[in-house]
């Protein structure tokens, strides 16, 4: 299955992470990730989901201190509206700890968005749009 997946995380203390050879403080609250998968949706998401494991994408190095604690999908989503989304969620967001994160390939500012209440999130239009499936 192909589509579009948020990320739905809590990063429960601040703390400086590097991605790469860039790093940034990032504050205490809930992220959400935009990411997409042109096949095997499922098996990206679980990835994702993991905390250990090889760093390929930014994400992975939020994720080993970030707990993935929901993940919405929009099923069939072409990759072109993974960009669109990320901007979606940055204009509703608190913060926005790195420029560019996860959006190196992409027009968007950053395809991450912090926030400091989940409850923002859940009432967002975008996220109420996606099929909503919590992390175990």
């Amino acid at each position: 299955m192909k589509g579009v997946y948020f990320l739905l995380m809590r990063l429960e203390r601040a703390r400086v992470i590097r991605v790469g050879t860039r790093e940034a403080l990032f504050p205490a609250g809930y992220y959400v990730y935009t990411g997409s998968a042109q096949r095997n949706l499922e098996q990206r998401v679980a990835r994702h989901a993991r905390r250990r494991k090889p760093k390929r994408w930014h994400i992975d190095y939020l994720t080993a201190h970030a707990r993935v604690i929901a993940v919405g999908i929009i099923p069939g989503a072409p990759r072109e509206d993974e960009a669109a989304f990320a901007d979606e969620w940055g204009a509703l967001a608190d913060f926005v700890p790195m420029r560019k994160f996860g959006a190196s390939d992409s027009p968007s500012a950053s395809h991450l968005a912090g926030f400091r209440r989940r409850a923002k999130i859940e009432r967002s239009p975008l996220w109420r749009k996606a099929f909503v499936l919590a992390a175990a």
